[in-house]
């Protein structure tokens, strides 16, 4: 009998091929955002298709689509990609993604101004809350009750206060947004702050922690997934209140005043208004995915809040 030669467990064991890892969750993301987004694409030209076989109506009834899909109420997807690449307006040499862009990047700041007051305030308060169950009780109603004022009606207040006393007009549009930003972050960290096992409270009391050790070793730790769900929340709130508050300051370098000049010639060109609206959502979901990166290099992966 010929004896078949083995090899030592470790040599065999180097000669198995590595096991391939799974798609990073960076890849899913994106993947699964472009699978949303030809969906939608197709939903519209479907929709549009749909339309133009029918007249307009719902198929086999009387009724018409509620939305005409005619060019000027819901344009070509192509069509709004080309006019991206078209002159903003006759005889300029900036194309209107040169315009959105540059119309983004001004928004974005003040955006990020106004988001980085807001979070600062809010956090502030879940602290004060946390440790103070009176101011919690006598503070909390007022601000649940701020974010019950509409918009519209607290952003031409801020920006005529702004200009009495002489503030600069992007200085209001932050204010505003830090207005739609505090809240969030607020009711998370009150939230977070509170979320500690009570067990691991009374072994740092036991140590004769202070309050402010607990506050920064055990309390603020625990909150940060709480913390980055309304950061990312208040993100997109930012880019919101920033739009909203450039409208009746006047500044005409963001996307607030671009989206109200393209509504006004909407009849003549409807590409361009939806070229901004998509601008501006677009503008959220960078500074989302910013915030989202950051959360990765922060908390580690068990204790996030998908």
């Amino acid at each position: 009998m010929v004896e078949t030669p083995t090899l030592p467990i470790h040599e065999v064991a180097s000669e198995i091929p590595p096991a391939p890892r799974g798609t990073p969750a960076w890849l899913r993301q994106i993947i699964a955002f472009a699978i949303i987004a030809v969906a939608l694409v197709a939903f519209w030209e479907g929709y549009k298709a749909l339309g133009a076989a029918t007249g307009g109506m719902i198929p086999l009834t009387a009724a018409r689509l509620p939305v005409r899909p005619d060019d000027k109420s819901m344009p070509h997807v192509f069509d709004i990609l080309a006019a991206l690449f078209k002159p903003v307006q006759r005889g300029s040499e900036n194309t209107l993604l040169s315009f959105l862009l540059r119309s983004a990047l001004f928004t974005w700041r003040e955006a990020l101004v106004g988001f980085a007051i807001g979070s600062l305030v809010g956090f502030a308060l879940g602290v004060v809350f946390v440790h103070s169950g009176l101011l919690e009780r006598g503070l909390m109603p007022f601000v649940v009750a701020s974010q019950t004022v509409p918009l519209l009606a607290v952003a031409p207040m801020v920006v005529i206060w702004g200009s009495r006393l002489q503030w600069p007009a992007w200085l209001a549009v932050t204010i505003i947004s830090a207005y739609l930003t505090f809240f969030p972050v607020t009711i998370n960290t009150l939230r977070g702050l509170r979320s500690p096992d009570p067990t691991a409270l009374e072994l740092m009391r036991s140590y004769a922690a202070s309050d402010w050790q607990v506050l920064w070793k055990l309390r603020v730790p625990a909150a940060l997934p709480y913390i980055f769900t309304a950061l990312k929340i208040s993100a997109t709130a930012s880019v919101i209140g920033a739009i909203i508050g450039e409208l009746p300051s006047g500044i005409a370098d963001g996307l607030g005043r671009s989206l109200l000049t393209f509504s006004y010639y909407y009849v003549s060109g409807p590409e361009k208004l939806y070229a901004a609206i998509f601008g501006a959502a677009l503008l959220g979901i960078v500074f989302v995915v910013i915030i989202a990166q950051v959360e990765r290099m922060v908390v580690p992966a068990g204790r996030r809040i998908e």
